[in-house]
């Protein structure tokens, strides 16, 4: 058992508020109250004075590349990444080597997931190979356990199959998440076409190789009534259609990284391979318009594409180093900073971002607080100022490092036990 006193407790989900204590048994929460007393001499005691008291984080986008890339991250590495970053609960990308698209792997995934202090998730891949030629067998895999479909690394061309796609994956109740970039026009990916592809002297990334892709998908799953994802949202054009596909059906959900709501292409230019991604980062009034994206509710989860990569690949030339950052570990402090201590959102409001929104995406009991509920919960100091200097994760590819942030995660319970806890 674990009594948490004397925090002050969110819930975003039904949005009570206020100096609560939580009592948990096991991997749930028994009693919500003031004032509650220890119950019996084997339940551990924390004192949560001063600090915030959360569900845990849930992030339905991560790259936690094994099997295939251990030298990257794993799966034991990526969950402590989690844990140190509050999340409790992550859905991986299925871009792996070999990709998820089979029960074998994806039984691979889930297992080495279960064995880890939080809990893991895996989508399975939509075509097999990732090829974009042929559906995987998605029944199959959702019975094997998959938590939704996604071919994340890969945009699918072949909008016939979308369709198909989509049409399986609501007869499943299921969500497809995609990855909107029309490769036909981009030369030279990760680096937005406009002032960072001039400085660099190479083609780039136009924002139209995203906005083709997302109207068309849009539009489909309006007509199929499919629960997609638009991930990792980079373009002003695309936040709008969003906003326009949203007021015509309840299934459309879009998600932003902290760095597409942080950063722009004066980042890549500054930071080079560092702030190489997928999308790309782009210009301040992209990176407005996520954000009033995020205020509004168009825009209705953060996820960080935590893509690890090794320090010698992104050490190779602006054309030839790999596309991604870490994410994990910096998340929140992220959006403490730049949207709640910016004004832009309550902190109620970026842990619903963070946690209930994207828990509901996947219909997973979890981001809430409540009697009955999960014992996720996470301890946040919000006042503690935070240097990212050193990483659980594997790899170290962030342009963050150094940065002062505000807001730090001083533990994280998931299923009624500690996975992190600040060093003292």
């Amino acid at each position: 058992m674990l009594l948490i006193k004397n925090g002050y407790m969110i819930d975003p989900k039904s949005g009570r508020e206020g100096k609560f204590d939580i009592l948990t048994e096991g991997e749930k929460i028994l009693r919500i109250g003031k004032g509650l007393e220890r119950p019996e001499e084997g339940c551990e005691v924390i004192d949560a004075e001063g600090l915030l008291v959360a569900p845990g984080l849930v992030d339905v986008h991560v790259h936690f590349r094994d099997p295939g890339f251990p030298l990257k991250e794993d799966i034991v590495t990526g969950a402590a990444a989690a844990a140190a970053g509050g999340f409790t609960t992550v859905v991986m990308m299925a871009n792996t080597k070999p990709p998820i698209d089979n029960r074998e792997t994806l039984a691979y995934v889930l297992e080495k997931g279960y064995g880890t202090d939080i809990h893991v998730l895996s989508c399975a891949n939509v075509t097999k190979g990732m090829r974009g030629k042929e559906l995987t067998p998605v029944e199959e895999l959702a019975e094997a356990g998959a938590a939704g479909f996604t071919d994340d690394g890969v945009p699918l061309l072949d909008g016939n199959l979308v369709r198909e796609a989509m049409e399986r994956a609501a007869g499943l109740d299921m969500p497809v998440s995609f990855h909107e970039e029309d490769p036909g026009l981009i030369d030279n990916n990760g680096i937005n076409r406009g002032k960072a592809s001039g400085f660099f002297g190479i083609g780039g990334s136009p924002r139209e190789a995203e906005i083709r892709l997302v109207e068309r998908d849009l539009q489909l799953a309006l007509e199929t009534g499919a629960n997609i994802n638009i991930q990792h949202i980079s373009a002003r054009e695309s936040v709008e259609l969003v906003r326009q596909a949203r007021a015509r059906g309840s299934n459309i959900h879009a998600e932003a990284t902290p760095h597409h709501f942080t950063l722009t292409e004066e980042a890549a230019i500054q930071y080079g391979t560092l702030a190489k991604m997928n999308p790309p980062l782009r210009e301040e009034e992209d990176r407005l318009a996520i954000i009033r994206g995020l205020v509004d509710g168009t825009i209705d989860i953060i996820a960080t594409d935590h893509a690890p990569h090794t320090a010698e690949e992104k050490e190779k030339p602006i054309t030839e180093a790999p596309s991604g950052i870490i994410g994990l570990e910096t998340a929140l402090s992220l959006g403490i900073t730049r949207l709640v201590e910016a004004g832009y959102l309550t902190m109620r409001r970026l842990l619903r971002l963070m946690s209930t929104n994207p828990a509901n995406l996947y219909h997973l009991d979890a981001g809430y607080l409540a009697e009955g509920g999960p014992a996720d919960i996470i301890l946040i100091d919000t006042a503690a100022e935070y240097v990212p200097e050193s990483y659980a994760s594997r790899s170290a590819n962030t342009p963050f490092t150094g940065w002062r942030l505000r807001g730090k995660v001083v533990r994280t319970i998931c299923a009624g036990r500690t996975a992190y806890e600040e060093a003292p």
